[in-house]
């Protein structure tokens, strides 16, 4: 976003969204009429990207009831729709790029099309393997990542990981997306995503200057920033134990503990005296350094869970995203960073709202 868009997102703005429809490649259409819908993110959530949109069914002497036809633009036989959210910048608009997305099921009621859509991960989710997948004696991790996601989707990955070998005789037998939540977490890696339609492997971290100060001044219009009104113990655990196997057939064991200082689950705290052990166990961790790796990012992973939390109002801001880091002051903090664990972001003028974490 340019300097200009991001200081008119700070107050009220005219807003638009646009999509086109893709199959196979091809263009099937563009300015798809959105009338209303909202786009959900929530990265606790295995297909993470949700988004729901009302299209009137005729427009400009065009049909957008799809019907029976596989080709059409709204149709749910592999089209992927491409949404971009606009800002009204002196007259003209600055287009924000939110991603693609799978559409799942369409269907018409009286004059108005309802479309429904999804992350990309779904065309993993849904591709169920036909038969056990196994390593070769030459796979890496990267290797295998690639194997069970190509050519549904192309993979990138941060030079913050380090490839490495797979251990022979390993075997995944239906779950794709499932194996490759196994192969992640024991790379201490998590995958996005991008708006492009990319999948993103990077280090699990929450690490990252915050790209957005939001601020409570109190009035009815301004942001809104309030405690979530629930506490449990579910998932607060405070040491991670990670198990693995060297070549030998020795059991190997990596241990993080929840060392941070303001931590309400902090170890040696008051939470509980004693350990509270979370138990991850791979087969593919083969040293002792790998189990570490794996058992600091399951932490990481398990706080996303199980934290203080805000819930946030506010003038939408089509520039974040989930895993963005933002700087809060309200509710009794004073420029206290957060990460964005949920978001929706209205199609429509309406508001935003975001959950966040406090790291």
């Amino acid at each position: 976003m340019s300097d200009t868009a991001l200081s008119v997102v700070q107050r009220s703005f005219t807003m638009s969204v646009r999509a086109e429809s893709w199959l196979d490649g091809q263009l099937l259409a563009d300015g798809i009429p959105i009338a209303d819908g909202s786009e959900s993110r929530d990265r606790s959530l295995a297909i993470p990207e949700t988004v729901s949109l009302t299209v009137p069914r005729r427009d400009r002497g065009y049909d957008w009831d799809p019907g029976t036809d596989p080709e059409h633009p709204l149709a749910a036989y592999g089209q992927m729709l491409r949404i971009d959210y606009g800002i009204d910048v002196g007259g003209q608009y600055e287009w924000i790029n939110r991603g693609w997305f799978l559409i799942t099921d369409s269907s018409t009621s009286g004059d108005t099309v309802t479309v429904n859509c999804a992350g990309l991960l779904s065309l993993i989710d849904e591709a169920k393997l036909v038969s056990p997948f196994q390593p070769s004696s030459t796979d890496t991790l990267a290797s295998v990542i690639r194997g069970l996601v190509e050519p549904a989707l192309t993979c990138s990955f941060d030079g913050s990981l380090t490839d490495r070998a797979v251990p022979l005789g390993l075997q995944w037998d239906s779950d794709r997306l499932g194996a490759v939540t196994d192969v992640l977490n024991s790379w201490g890696a998590e995958g996005t995503v991008t708006e492009d339609g990319y999948l993103y492997l990077q280090a699990v971290s929450d690490s990252g200057s915050p790209v957005l100060s939001l601020t409570d001044d109190g009035s009815s219009t301004s942001t809104v920033v309030q405690w979530e009104g629930s506490s449990s113990r579910d998932g607060a655990f405070n040491v991670v134990v990670a198990q693995g196997e060297d070549s030998s057939g020795n059991q190997i064991t990596g241990v993080a503990y929840d060392g941070v200082g303001d931590s309400p689950y902090r170890y040696g705290g008051p939470f509980n005296p004693l350990p509270v052990p979370y138990f991850y166990q791979s087969s593919l961790l083969t040293t002792v350094d790998q189990c570490r790796t794996a058992a600091r990012s399951q932490m990481t992973l398990l706080r996303r869970q199980a934290f203080r939390r805000l819930a946030v109002t506010m003038v939408p801001h089509p520039g974040l995203v989930t895993g963005d880091i933002v700087s809060v002051t309200g509710a009794g903090l004073t420029n206290a960073p957060c990460a964005i664990e949920s978001l929706s972001l209205p199609y429509a003028p309406g508001s935003q709202s975001l959950t966040v974490r406090v790291l």
